[in-house]
């Protein structure tokens, strides 16, 4: 069985409600639902989540509510591990065992269900235990630079300060969207960002960490304007 865990808990701090709140006329997490059914991997498309109101919307865009996450697994610390473990283990004990599990972020509304697709192809594919979205990052990291307590400027790595940025090799940074992986991968807590993982390429024009309103803005003018393009073609 291959199953989609939503991880939407209701404490959100930075921006409050943050999983409901609109987002280009739906409540956010409604993306992630939508992107889930339309992508037709999934025997079931589940939202974990501790909290009733975000329950509710999760049924009316027809993700299913097996259980509600305990508040052990609800708080600031809890990481995606965890959770999507708790929820196969629950799936398990009521006769539904899964294979794949694929978890999407309820803050992801630039997924879509074909690059969802993606990443079970690259999972099956390759035998690892996860597959995941990344995409690279637009300035090279061999040239960042940071503030030194004087106050002064220094390279992180200033071997590299007379290469050339054409050859510096590329680097890649998770792009916060979905991660399939084996149901033992994720029960065994195996790290993702390890050596038996593998990518999802997607463009950088796609990807859009929302962790501030500062955030959120700018997704909601990256996503209307890819809208307007879509309804040109």
């Amino acid at each position: 069985m291959k199953v989609a865990v939503i991880p939407a808990r209701g404490g959100s701090k930075r921006i409050p409600r943050k999983n409901i709140k609109p987002f280009c006329g739906k409540p956010m997490i409604a993306w992630s639902i939508e992107a889930a059914l339309q992508s037709d991997c999934f025997d079931r498309v589940i939202v974990s989540t501790d909290d009733p109101e975000i329950a509710e919307v999760a049924l009316r865009y027809k993700a299913s509510i097996p259980f509600m996450r305990p508040d052990t697994l609800a708080d600031d610390y809890i990481g995606t591990i965890p959770v999507i473990s708790h929820a196969i283990d629950w799936l398990s004990a009521n006769g539904d065992p899964p294979e794949q599990v694929c978890c999407i972020y309820a803050t992801a509304p630039f997924v879509t269900g074909k690059d969802i697709c993606n990443g079970l192809n690259t999972l099956l594919k390759h035998g690892c235990d996860y597959a995941f979205s990344v995409t690279s990052y637009a300035f090279p990291i061999q040239r960042a630079i940071r503030v030194n307590k004087e106050g002064r400027m220094e390279m992180f790595a200033p071997e590299y300060f007379e290469t050339r940025s054409q050859d510096l090799e590329e680097a890649y940074h998770d792009a916060g969207q979905f991660y399939w992986g084996r149901a033992e991968a994720w029960r065994e807590g195996r790290s993702i960002f390890g050596l038996n993982s593998s990518a999802v390429f997607l463009p950088r024009h796609r990807v859009q960490d929302i962790d501030t309103l500062e955030d959120w803005v700018r997704a909601e003018w990256l996503f209307k304007t890819m809208q307007m393009e879509r309804s040109k073609s």
